[in-house]
């Protein structure tokens, strides 16, 4: 079954996580995706514990379904041979800075004059017209930015940085959904164009969908930050043995929850009665809630709210993922038999679809795996791939090698839940 993106042929400049992770859901939808790095390779393959040289855990993570050309692009060789690979491409993404990308002689310009309807993405740290568009810019400077890290002061006493790196992958899904887009345009009316996806300003979004509040109004006075989700009443709440996240949520769900406590006084409390109430009492409302949360145990509270269908679930570690029942009934995990690497756990794409499935085909690859092969494909003669070998200019993919990476999906474990 073909992915959606089957037929479609990325070019990717980025590295890290925010451009990996967004080309990587391009190849997961059956996009031929051409991983271009520095002969050092994305900075990825050295982070953490590794197996082999190279292949770090995050890149293992992020760049499945690609094929690695090395290009030295700062010699006048690998550049004229980066143009041919995007001669023929749907789309080029790159995560340089504006400045640094021009300088290189690869704007939007230089790719759409030898690919005319290539849909073009720059993923910046920040806009290209604002003040800060030659900072750098990484997960933590964006999540202190954008009011995260200070948003965190209401649970931790002072500004604190989310454990994961949300604002790389926040910003690669918006990567992905304005490609898809320009695709679409592009599929209607034959143009290409150049897209823009800032951190900064995709952050900055996200983080005010609900924190705009009451500045939604009176942009002088009102108050901005939805208290609920500010308060530090809001959190697990702890039981007899354990932590669980419990949420009444509609008026009858309150009702019937503080019925199951025996409770009755809190049902008819006018504090409580209804959702614009509640809004305005979440201090007292989450320290009952806390309170009477801690008079029974895990499994009992999770057995009578869910005979009542009031929200609640259990707290589960990062370990704990790999057990959970219903990760392991969609078979969220699989096995997959690396070349170099070994056996390694790969998390499958989230998302279904009933005529063009998403797929791994192909597991991260070495370094310039592929190099050899995709300069053959547009064209390059096996000596002229020697000469730009000898400068420098690009590294491995030895003449005839496959591409050991590329595995047929016969050869991935697809046990549901195999891990």
């Amino acid at each position: 079954m073909p992915g959606a993106l089957s037929g479609f042929k990325v070019v990717d400049l980025t590295s890290v996580v925010m451009g990996p992770y967004a080309t990587q859901i391009f190849g997961d939808m059956g996009a031929e995706v051409i991983k271009v790095e520095s002969p050092q390779g994305d900075i990825m393959r050295h982070m953490g514990a590794t197996r082999g040289p190279a292949m770090g855990p995050i890149h293992l993570s992020v760049n499945r379904n690609k094929r690695s050309l090395v290009l030295d692009l700062r010699q006048p060789a690998a550049h004229a041979a980066l143009l041919r690979v995007a001669g023929d491409a749907d789309v080029f993404v790159h995560s340089m800075r504006p400045d640094a990308i021009e300088r290189l002689g690869l704007g939007y310009e230089a790719i759409a004059a030898v690919a005319p309807g290539i849909i073009y993405c720059g993923a910046y740290g920040y806009g290209k017209s604002g003040p800060y568009a030659l900072e750098p810019a990484y997960d933590d400077m964006i999540q202190g930015m954008c009011g995260l890290a200070d948003s965190n002061k209401y649970l931790a006493g002072e500004p604190r940085f989310t454990p994961t790196i949300v604002a790389d992958k926040v910003a690669g899904l918006s990567i992905a959904y304005a490609v898809l887009a320009a695709l679409l345009h592009r599929q209607r009316t034959g143009e290409g164009q150049s897209i823009e996806v800032p951190m900064f300003e995709s952050l900055a979004s996200f983080m005010l969908v609900e924190h705009l509040w009451e500045r939604a109004y009176d942009p002088k006075h009102g108050a901005v930050g939805y208290p609920r989700v500010l308060s530090q009443l809001r959190k697990p709440h702890r039981t007899l043995d354990g932590f669980v996240c419990v949420l009444p949520y509609t008026d009858r769900n309150w009702r019937d929850f503080f019925a199951l406590a025996e409770r009755p006084e809190l049902a008819v409390d006018p504090r409580y009665a209804t959702a614009a109430e509640r809004s305005k009492n979440y201090g007292t409302l989450y320290q009952a809630l806390g309170d009477i949360i801690a008079t029974r145990a895990t499994a009992t509270w999770i057995g009578q709210c869910r005979a009542r269908s009031i929200p609640i679930a259990p707290v589960n570690s990062l370990q704990d993922l790999f057990e959970d029942p219903h990760l392991q009934a969609v078979g969220a995990f699989i096995r997959a038999q690396h070349p170099s690497e070994g056996e390694i756990t790969q998390v499958r794409p989230p998302v279904n679809f009933s005529k063009t499935a998403c797929a791994i085909t192909a597991l991260a690859p070495g370094l310039g795996e592929h190099s050899h092969a995709i300069l053959r494909q547009v064209g390059l003669s096996d000596a002229a791939i020697a000469a730009l070998a000898a400068t420098g200019a690009t590294v491995g993919g030895a003449p005839g090698a496959p591409g050991a990476s590329i595995q047929p999906s016969r050869d991935i474990d697809r046990q549901e839940g195999a891990v």
